[in-house]
């Protein structure tokens, strides 16, 4: 359960709460401000590997730290956490020279290709050249596309199965096709390859290995997807808190009312349910085991809640909630995104239920 945490992870929350409060008296461009302070409190290197001067964290504390800052409902947190490795983690040389390092120190930018368009004719696709692959295809999602120096691709080898191949962006036959901003104001691209010579050794790992790697990276995210929307259930839950004690036109507190306090319930229940999943999957993963589906569980329980729990927040403020700049207005778009971020819900359970009914794999 969320109290029963370890001395230091105690410590660890309080320094988290501490540096959300610091995070929500910034403006806009004090990127590097961040990152120092980050570094200061000792969070920027929890998702980066010792080897390259990181100092990574357990999936319980990484959990308490992304709860943490979302309680507060604090900004510019894309920023605390320096890049990690994601499905570079463990490669060889020369990429772990030519993109890992420099992902890791800032230097370069890295994006994940997964996603390919619903009217595409085929996977995206590498044939053996030799000394290269040839890559032809497209992904239509691929979130900070814009920016990247290289993404991280999926792609189907010829005769050899599916694969994860670095594509640097710069590369003869590489087209940004298009760049797209979501609801919830994240930026992303869509990618073109034409005929794109990729050295061998940018392949990650081994052919037939990129889908169980690719799954990897997503899984993690998934959980950490969820630490925030806990983080942020906890702070809906506190907002909705403060403005039903406050008394409306009657002189009478608005929690006075019953209709009120059956939907604070319900919040205060969501709440907990959501949290209570996520520290136990966290627990599991940190002992060692396969926690695919509990992540996935977590990820659709979480997100479809906090969209829930703000919609049912907005109903008890009122309209002035859905002006812009009010917080549960930047918090409901924000939210929205996340029930199809790695994975749509729908799409989701049915992978849960092949996990179980199939693979035999899943807790209660």
């Amino acid at each position: 359960m969320p109290e029963s945490l370890s001395p230091e992870l105690l410590s660890l929350r309080q320094r988290t709460e501490a540096f959300a409060d610091f995070l929500c008296g910034l403006k806009e461009g004090q990127r590097s401000t961040i990152v120092d302070a980050s570094k200061k409190a000792g969070l920027f290197g929890m998702t980066q590997p010792a080897a390259y001067g990181g100092a990574p964290a357990s999936t319980l504390a990484l959990t308490v730290v992304r709860e943490g800052l979302a309680a507060r409902n604090a900004p510019f947190t894309e920023h605390v956490f320096g890049p990690g490795p994601g499905v570079l983690a463990g490669c060889a040389e020369p990429l772990a020279s030519s993109h890992l390092q420099p992902l890791l120190a800032g230097q370069k930018r890295g994006a994940f290709g997964f996603t390919e368009p619903d009217d595409a004719p085929q996977p995206t696709s590498a044939v053996d050249d030799g000394d290269a692959f040839i890559v032809h295809g497209q992904k239509s999602y691929v979130t900070g596309g814009g920016s990247a120096d290289f993404i991280n691709t999926l792609v189907q080898i010829d005769g050899a199965g599916p694969a994860m191949l670095v594509i640097d962006t710069d590369l003869p036959g590489v087209t940004l096709t298009r760049r797209f901003t979501s609801l919830d104001g994240s930026h992303h691209a869509a990618f073109a390859f034409d005929g794109v010579r990729v050295p061998k050794h940018n392949l990650i790992g081994k052919p037939g290995e990129g889908m169980p790697r690719a799954m990897r990276q997503i899984g993690d995210t998934r959980l950490a997807i969820a630490a925030s929307c806990s983080g942020w259930l906890m702070w809906t839950v506190g907002f909705v808190e403060a403005h039903i004690r406050q008394p409306d036109r009657s002189g009478q507190p608005r929690a006075a009312k019953e209709g009120v306090r059956l939907r604070y319930a319900d919040l205060r229940i969501q709440a907990y349910a959501a949290r209570s999943m996520l520290y136990r999957t966290a627990r599991l993963a940190d002992a060692g085991e396969n926690v695919v589906n509990e992540a996935i569980a977590c990820k659709v329980f979480a997100t479809e809640t906090v969209g829930s729990a703000v919609d049912a927040a907005i109903q008890l403020v009122g309209g002035g909630a859905l002006v812009e700049g009010h917080p549960l207005e930047g918090l409901y778009r924000r939210v929205r995104a996340l029930r199809l971020a790695e994975g749509a819900s729908d799409v989701l359970r049915l992978n849960l239920v092949r996990g179980n009914l199939e693979l035999d794999k899943g807790r209660l």
